[in-house]
């Protein structure tokens, strides 16, 4: 029976149930619209967020260049909502600023973390506890943190860096509406009513298999919260290396960020660089997406977050899912189009 309590465990509580990828699909064709005028534009992107469900946030920014002028966005960017495994980019950026030298890439590979049950979390795909064990290099669970949003991992790299640390950075860098969890498995116990959230084991954590939620995901207490405009706040700076002293950080951040999960749920613009991390959460009755990060297309860069929390009986709902990844697939695209990218 563990076998099948843990999948299904996983697909409700860690933030990383099997979705069906969003098809491709017809892009939306652009409107005719008048070169330079960004108030067409906007005004396109907020249609196409109009028929998604209440809780919902999105904002694009991209920064004025010689040539043109700044272009914004956004709705309800201030909105705290439940963001998902989207803020495992800040437990990376935290990471690898207590790194931060000229050989950081030859730490990253030297730096063996203990893949063990101290450490196992559900919604792991690549780490399958408790079938692995044994010393992995930080680089790989870097990652499997962003490319497969592996929660082990997660909790591996934010053992390294430490939660507190994380959330000192948050505050330090100016954002109001960002929290991590102390781990994803202490969210998962909190989310689930474990007196014990704080210390629960791996044995404990399987044995909740099936229960209800006794808390929302989002809450004041544990929880992966945020908001579109503190998420592009964030990318708008560490992707320029506004975090980091030195170069290599930075090459390392956006390599690892390049590889993000985010470049197969919404297929971007051919000719695009596009760095980032997603979120996504499916139990019964709540719901969460979150697609953060930025776009560099030649001469112009684009930072962009859309997040939608909903509520719907079913553990899975296709039809909200697609309809908020073709909205945000066609913002983007729309943005290219309109940017001249």
């Amino acid at each position: 029976m563990i076998p099948s309590r843990r999948a299904f465990f996983a697909a409700a509580t860690s933030g990383l149930s099997l979705i069906a990828r969003p098809s491709l699909g017809e892009r939306a064709p652009a409107r005719p619209r008048k070169q330079g005028d960004c108030s067409e534009l906007q005004a396109e992107i907020q249609e196409l967020f109009a028929d998604l469900p209440e809780r919902k946030a999105f904002k694009i920014w991209a920064p004025a260049t010689e040539g043109a002028p700044e272009f914004l966005a956004e709705l309800h960017g201030q909105a705290r909502l439940f963001s998902a495994s989207a803020n495992k980019a800040f437990i990376l950026c935290k990471r690898l600023r207590q790194l931060d030298s000229p050989t950081v890439e030859e730490q990253l590979v030297s730096n063996e973390l203990k893949l063990y049950e101290n450490v196992w979390s559900l919604g792991s795909p690549v780490f399958n506890p408790p079938n692995l064990s044994g010393l992995v290099s930080e680089r790989t669970t870097m990652e499997a943190m962003i490319t497969h949003s592996d929660n082990t991992a997660t909790d591996m790299v934010l053992k390294e860096a430490g939660a507190e640390n994380v959330r000192r950075f948050i505050a330090s860098i100016g954002l109001k509406s960002t929290m991590i969890p102390d781990s994803t498995r202490v969210l998962a116990g909190y989310l689930l009513g474990a007196p014990n959230y704080k210390t629960i084991t791996w044995d404990e954590l399987l044995s909740l298999a099936g229960r209800p939620f006794a808390y929302p995901a989002l809450n004041d207490v544990e929880t992966l919260a945020s908001s579109a405009g503190d998420l592009v706040s964030f990318y708008a700076r560490a992707l320029q290396g506004r975090f980091f002293r030195n170069r290599q950080p930075l090459q390392q951040f956006r390599r690892i960020l390049l590889l993000g999960d985010i470049t197969y749920m919404v297929p971007f613009p051919l000719g695009a660089s596009v760095f980032g991390k997603a979120g996504y959460f499916d139990s019964p009755g709540q719901h969460a997406r979150c697609i953060a990060g930025g776009m560099y297309f030649p001469d112009r860069w684009v930072y962009f977050a859309t997040i939608l929390n909903w509520d719907a009986a079913e553990t899975d709902d296709p039809k909200t899912v697609e309809a908020y990844f073709r909205a945000t697939r066609n913002a983007i695209a729309l943005v290219q189009d309109g940017l001249g990218g």
